[in-house]
């Protein structure tokens, strides 16, 4: 559909900006949240050279109150919210007795409550208007998770009990919950704990917008509560 409302937080680059992008190509009206002011200005550029429409908000999703704002910016700014896509994540590599906790809590705080506090936000939005469809960004390390992302892999295996139980809860208003669970996407993200890992075996961010994309469509109606995992062979 054209002229959709696209929310995508975590859209100041990476993954993030990829599925903006996408969705604008698409003709979809976009409201990217980050908490970088500069990231956000960039990926608004991006989008606008593409002959699109981009607003930014500074959002810290781990803030339920920060969520609330960006959900009714969008609402204030194009009356409603057909997509909602939950990209922000943040993640650690470290053994279990290595990991610190603090850190430990602002990663769950980021990659489960930051879904939570967003799908709760925009549920009423959607729910008035008729429905909407909202995807979550989990991973393979979800069901797959190697030493040292143990804590990371848990938190994205919440995001999915999470997608599951709201695709359920949202039939009865027409709203349409998905997953998408990348392998290794080649973004900072990924160059931070690995700077070796080799390009050859990474997605590229376009690759995971496009089947973010795809879940989107009503073509996939019938599979909603799934996660769709994308991965280099």
């Amino acid at each position: 559909m054209s002229a959709e409302v696209v929310v995508v937080t975590g859209g100041g680059r990476g993954i993030g900006r990829a599925i903006c992008r996408r969705f604008a190509a698409d003709g979809a009206r976009i409201v990217a949240a980050a908490r970088s002011g500069d990231e956000l200005a960039e990926t608004q550029r991006l989008v606008q050279q593409d002959g699109g429409t981009c607003r930014t908000i500074k959002t810290n999703v781990a803030s339920s109150a920060d969520v609330e704002k960006m959900i009714g910016m969008a609402v204030r700014e194009f009356s409603r919210v057909d997509v909602l896509v939950n990209n922000a994540g943040v993640a650690c590599n470290n053994s279990i007795e290595e990991f610190d906790l603090q850190v430990f809590d602002a990663m769950m705080a980021v990659n489960v409550g930051g879904v939570f506090y967003a799908c709760r936000a925009v549920w009423p939005v959607m729910r008035e208007h008729g429905g909407g469809v909202i995807v979550n960004i989990s991973s393979v390390a979800a069901v797959d998770p190697f030493p040292g992302f143990a804590a990371y892999g848990a938190s994205k295996a919440c995001v999915e009990a999470l997608t599951r139980g709201l695709a359920a809860e949202g039939q009865a208003c027409g709203i349409r919950v998905y997953g998408v669970g990348p392998g290794a996407v080649d973004t900072q993200m990924l160059r931070g704990p690995f700077p070796d890992f080799p390009p050859e075996q990474c997605l590229k961010p376009a690759d995971v917008a496009e089947a973010v994309w795809m879940m989107t469509q009503p073509s996939c109606q019938y599979s909603v509560g799934q996660t769709l995992y994308v991965k280099k062979s």
